[in-house]
C-alpha cells in the first residue's frame, strides 16, 4: 500500500483571495470554508475524479491565513501543464488573473516561472498533451 497525494496547504495572508485566483487558474470550485479560522479549500468540481477511491486524484490545495508574509523562495510549488493551449497562450491567460512574472535564476528554460497574487512562485510546463 501506498499513500496518495491529496492536499497541499497553503499559508497566505488573504485565503479568499488565493482560492479564488486558484479556483480560476485550475478550474476548482470552493469545497469548504472555514469561518473560524478563514481557512479555505478548493478542489476539482463534483464528477471530475475528486471522489475516485483509488487511482490519481486531483489535489485540493487548502489556504491558511498566518501573520506572516513570505520571505524567501518556496521550497515546493505547483507546477502547471496546459490542457488546452500551448505554453505561452497559457502564461499571458495566467497574468490577465493576476499572476506576475518571476526571476528565480532559472535562465533560458522550456517552462516560464510566475507567483501568484501572494508572491508564491509556481512554473508554466511546455506543452504536454497527449
Amino acid at each position: 500500500m501506498t499513500s496518495r497525494f491529496t492536499e497541499l496547504g497553503i499559508d497566505c495572508a488573504d485565503p479568499d483571495r488565493l482560492a479564488r485566483f486558484w479556483c480560476s487558474v485550475l478550474g476548482y470550485e470552493v469545497r469548504e470554508r472555514d469561518e473560524e479560522d478563514g481557512a479555505v479549500t478548493i478542489g476539482a468540481p463534483a464528477g471530475q475524479g475528486a471522489e475516485a477511491p483509488s487511482g490519481p486524484v486531483p489535489p485540493t490545495l487548502t489556504f491558511a491565513r498566518v501573520p506572516e508574509g513570505k520571505t524567501v523562495k518556496n521550497r515546493l510549488h505547483i507546477d502547471l501543464s496546459p490542457a488546452d493551449r500551448g505554453r505561452d497562450e497559457e502564461v499571458l491567460r495566467l497574468l490577465d488573473l493576476g499572476a506576475s512574472r518571476a526571476d528565480v535564476g532559472q535562465g533560458e528554460e522550456s517552462w516560464v516561472v510566475l507567483t501568484d497574487p501572494e508572491g508564491n512562485e509556481f512554473c508554466v510546463l511546455a506543452d504536454r498533451r497527449p
